[in-house]
C-alpha cells in the first residue's frame, strides 16, 4: 500500500479531514492524494501559493514573518499549515515550502525544504535537506509530508527528523 493510500485510510478510520498548502511542490502533494479512490471523503482541497504575496493572501501568513524569515523557513511552513487548516476548517493540514532548484533562492540552498503539519490547530514544522534533481526533490518532499502526518496520526512520530530552523 502506498503512503497516500495508507494516510487516506487512517483519515477515513479516524473520521478526520485534510487540506494542503504547497509551494515548491506546486500541487504534487494534492495530486498524489487524489490518486486514492474515495479520497474526497477526507480531502477538502489545497492551495498552491508559489509567491510570498499568495502565501499572505490565501493562507494568512503574516507579511512580517515572510519579510523576516522568507518563504523558505520552518515558521513559514507552520503558518502555511495553520492557515490552510483554518481557511478550510479541516482537522489536519500539510504544507510544503522550499527550494527544489536548480538554483539557490533567498540565499537558501537547493534541496532545503520545510514541511508543516497541523493537527487540531497545533502546527509543527520540520526541516529537510533533499538531494537530487528538481523532480526528485519535489517527490521526496511529498513522500516526507505524507509520512509526517501518517506518523502523527498513528502515534509513530519519527523523533530523528530534524526540528531546527
Amino acid at each position: 500500500m502506498s503512503l497516500e493510500e495508507e494516510l487516506v485510510h487512517v483519515l477515513m478510520d479516524k473520521n478526520l479531514t485534510l487540506a494542503t498548502a504547497e509551494s515548491c511542490t506546486g500541487g504534487l502533494l494534492g495530486a498524489h492524494l487524489t490518486t486514492v479512490p474515495g479520497v474526497s471523503a477526507v480531502y477538502a482541497g489545497g492551495f498552491i501559493t508559489y509567491t510570498v504575496e499568495q502565501k499572505h493572501a490565501m493562507l494568512g501568513v503574516p507579511m512580517k514573518l515572510l519579510r523576516e524569515k522568507g518563504a523558505v523557513a520552518k515558521k513559514t511552513a507552520k503558518a502555511m499549515a495553520l492557515g490552510a487548516a483554518q481557511r478550510t476548517r479541516v482537522d489536519c493540514s500539510l504544507s510544503v515550502t522550499g527550494n527544489a532548484g536548480p538554483d539557490p533562492s533567498e540565499g537558501k540552498p537547493v534541496g532545503l525544504v520545510y514541511i508543516g503539519c497541523c493537527v487540531d490547530g497545533k502546527a509543527v514544522g520540520r526541516k529537510f535537506m533533499f538531494k537530487g534533481s528538481r523532480e526528485e526533490i519535489r517527490e521526496q518532499a511529498v513522500q516526507s509530508a505524507l509520512q509526517i502526518l501518517l506518523h502523527k496520526l498513528t502515534g509513530k512520530e519519527d523523533k530523528t527528523i530534524e526540528e531546527a530552523d
